[in-house]
């Protein structure tokens, strides 16, 4: 159990339910956003000592029963509920990420070639990508295993602060982190995880503010933009596929409209790869 981690989080969850949004009066001026320490108890059905004591990283291990009740209170979606309970201890066993992809992975990225792929792990580590993924995101062969992490791309890119300004350009670098964060709460014994973090909370203040959010949500589909020096700027559609019977690996495809400026452009880089 993470004390501080679930300390932090509950906090966090709190300040973001108003009472209205849980069918509680107002109750007057407030000194803080969100629901009172006292609400949350009285919703969960807990004394309030209890719940401050969990607040504040000294309470006992809270039974399943009450995190679901947690989970109700401060209307916790699917992903944060399911990190609320590993935060709390409560898995099973310990999941360790891997390094290797499964031969069967590796054959489907060969026969994508239209289509960028690659497989990326929970530490945002590239583990394997098709030539037409290596055009699209720069020479990967040439980087070291360190270089290949998309979190450390993102966030110690030289113009991260005018990145994240733009409301839809920063929706991928929050949700990154939103995901790490998933990864962390679900791998607590890996040190190469933990590493990262504590490298990026102390290389980027631009990181730091978001880990601070408590933000947690599974990467699914997203659109993002980018752009390459030959072929030009390219919308595509990220499809975040969960690789079968492997939580720690997904398979991430960029897919553009048929047809599409976007499309064209992905076909003139295919040509290339082949060229080269």
């Amino acid at each position: 159990m993470n004390r501080d981690e679930l300390a932090g989080f509950l906090r966090s969850r709190r300040a973001r339910v108003t009472p209205s949004d849980v069918g509680l009066p107002g109750g007057g001026r407030r000194r803080t956003p969100g629901l009172r320490r006292q609400e949350v108890a009285q919703l969960t059905g807990m004394s309030i000592d209890y719940y401050i004591r969990l607040e504040q990283g000294r309470g006992p291990h809270p039974s399943r029963q009450v995190l679901g009740a947690l989970g109700r209170a401060l209307m916790l979606d699917q992903d944060e509920r399911a990190h609320l309970f590993r935060l709390a201890g409560q898995v099973l066993e310990t999941p360790r990420i891997r390094e290797d992809v499964p031969a069967g992975i590796l054959h489907l990225l060969a026969f994508l070639e239209d289509v960028p792929a690659y497989v990326l792990d929970a530490r945002y580590d590239l583990r394997a990508w098709n030539p037409l993924a290596g055009m699209l995101m720069g020479d990967l062969d040439s980087l070291p295993p360190d270089g290949r992490n998309v979190i450390r791309w993102v966030f110690r890119s030289p113009g991260i602060a005018e990145h994240l300004s733009d409301e839809e350009k920063s929706r991928f670098a929050r949700a990154s982190v939103a995901d790490l964060r998933v990864a962390a709460g679900r791998y607590p014994d890996d040190r190469a995880l933990q590493a990262l973090v504590a490298e990026m909370l102390a290389l980027s203040p631009e990181f730091a503010e978001l880990w601070a959010r408590h933000e947690v949500e599974v990467r699914r589909e997203q659109r993002k933009q980018v752009t390459h020096p030959v072929v030009g700027t390219i919308d595509a559609i990220c499809q975040v596929l969960p690789v079968p019977d492997r939580d720690d690996l997904r398979l991430v495809l960029y897919t553009t409209e048929p047809g599409s400026p976007s499309h064209r452009a992905l076909r003139d880089l295919r040509r290339l790869t082949l060229s080269s």
